[in-house]
């Protein structure tokens, strides 16, 4: 397994707030992507001038009722990544439900200590 990928991720009710927030910061919008999997999830990844990335993502049911932080993990091997957390505990948030698009594979991972992870694979097109 490889992580490819590591940062915060926002999930919320209330994208733009957190949207504007982050631009306050300095963080710019480099991709907004609408209607993802079957939760219908907006996401957005933003980055600073220092490279530093934040994505925001609104499903359109929230799985609770407040704002989760969450440390997005792309990785080379999701089923590999999924095991693992599992072993260690891990629950997904959506049961046994894993979002899969045609360019993607995703779960919402929750720690026994109660941390997020989301945990994504981006699929390649051969």
């Amino acid at each position: 397994m490889k992580i490819t990928t590591f940062n915060p991720q926002i999930v919320t009710k209330n994208p733009e707030t957190v949207v504007k927030l982050f631009e306050e910061l300095g963080f710019k919008k480099r991709h907004e992507q609408e209607g993802i999997g079957e939760r219908n999830v907006t996401g957005i990844r933003m980055k600073d001038a220092n490279g530093f990335y934040v994505d925001i993502s609104s499903p359109e049911h929230m799985p609770v009722d407040h704002d989760i932080t969450a440390i997005r993990m792309n990785v080379d091997n999701f089923d590999e990544t999924f095991q693992l957390l599992l072993s260690r505990g891990f629950k997904n948030i959506y049961g046994e439900k894993i979002t899969v698009t045609p360019t993607s594979k995703s779960a919402f991972m929750i720690s026994p200590s109660g941390f997020a992870i989301v945990l994504i694979e981006h699929i390649k097109k051969s």
